[in-house]
């Protein structure tokens, strides 16, 4: 459970502890993005050498692939993968509505056509719960739809009403199940850019009383401010005796902000995504290491960073791993970037217990140049 151990005067960051049958989770928190069972180019042993207190799998594309009978076989995805620490895992609902072929949405869930192969699947509210339990799953996302932002307010209204009848259903599922043996689970705050279907939606929720609550439907077209008004207009509604979790992203200076507006926990593809294209987080924003200019660039990919790539590499070696395809330079950018996004978690932990969360907020969000800042810098 969520315990709050201490609160930023000058915003609604917040500093917690949330216990999982895994172990103990630090919050703020980022989640590094194992999809299928893997953080991708990176191995569990890294993983907590690089002070990982989570990961995130992906329940749809572990359903389709290799499917239940298998993580039954091998006795869930902590012995599948080889990882000991807490697993969150998402409900697949996102995953039915982007990729699935063919999907028909009834009150009773979802039918569709997998994406790899077309062959007919079910998920419903009952059906993911037992499919994230069935992944030995440390805390469960309850099913939701999520709309693309540009639904309109009918459709997010309809949504919003079918995804709180479906929380309900969750709700009943979790209510059935021993509590020391099920994972925690969270509802899921809906409601689009709208901010009266958020307040419907968190009021909705949180009367159901799960172990925490995720904004969803953020990062889905929306504009950067629209993804922070709809933080905004869930927050309020949220007990500060939960966990709060903004889904799917963000940038460093998006977390930062987030954080500043009461979220706990993140998780994001962006860091071993564009590492794959050989693009680095620094304090200072993004370094795209195919230049040229780091040809003969005998620094690391950033001064004091101590991941294993800045220690024992240089920004010309990995350039040239690059630019020549080996595995080994998207590794060490992956490395790279995922110890940037969890040593900036610890250095806001330790900023919010020192009173300074503010300081670091402003200085943070200041230094951070995006690409076109860069881009215009180089002209």
């Amino acid at each position: 459970m969520f315990e709050l151990l201490a609160q930023d005067s000058t915003s609604k960051a917040r500093r917690g502890r949330l216990t999982t049958r895994h172990g103990v989770i630090q919050t703020p928190i980022f989640m590094p993005v194992g999809t299928q069972g893997t953080v991708k180019a990176v191995s569990p042993r890294e993983l907590k050498e690089l002070n990982a207190q989570i990961i995130l799998g992906n329940s749809y594309h572990l359903f389709v692939r290799p499917g239940m009978e298998v993580m039954k076989h091998f006795g869930g995805l902590h012995e599948f993968m080889g990882w000991n620490g807490p697993i969150l895992t998402d409900s697949g609902g996102y995953q039915v509505f982007s990729l699935a072929k063919l999907r028909k949405i009834t009150e009773e869930g979802v039918h569709f056509q997998n994406h790899l192969d077309g062959s007919p699947c079910f998920i419903g509210p009952e059906t993911a719960m037992e499919i994230q339990a069935g992944l030995g799953s440390d805390i469960a996302m309850a099913f939701d739809e999520c709309p693309h932002a540009d639904c309109g307010y009918e459709y997010a209204a309809n949504s919003l009403d079918l995804t709180l009848r479906w929380a309900e259903r969750c709700r009943r599922w979790v209510g059935e199940q021993d509590s020391k043996t099920r994972p925690l689970v969270f509802g899921i705050i809906q409601g689009s850019i709208y901010e009266e279907l958020r307040r419907k939606s968190a009021e909705a929720m949180t009367a159901m009383e799960f172990d925490g609550y995720a904004v969803g439907g953020i990062s889905v077209g929306e504009s950067e401010a629209e993804m922070l008004r709809a933080v905004e207009n869930s927050e309020p509604y949220l007990p500060a005796n939960k966990g709060r979790y903004a889904m799917g992203l963000g940038t460093p200076p998006q977390m930062v902000e987030m954080i500043a507006r009461g979220i706990d926990m993140f998780d994001c593809v962006l860091p071993t995504r564009i590492a794959r294209n050989g693009t680095a987080f620094t304090e200072n924003g993004t370094l795209n290491l195919k230049n040229s200019c780091y040809i003969m660039d005998k620094g690391p990919i950033e001064e004091g960073c101590g991941c294993p790539a800045c220690r024992e590499f240089t920004r010309g070696y990995i350039r040239h791993l690059i630019k020549a395809e080996e595995i080994f330079g998207l590794r060490l950018v992956t490395l790279h970037n995922l110890h940037f996004y969890l040593n900036l978690m610890n250095r806001i932990r330790a900023s919010i217990e020192a009173g300074s969360f503010g300081d670091f907020r402003k200085n943070f969000v200041a230094n951070y140049k995006t690409h076109k800042e860069q881009s215009e810098e180089a002209v």
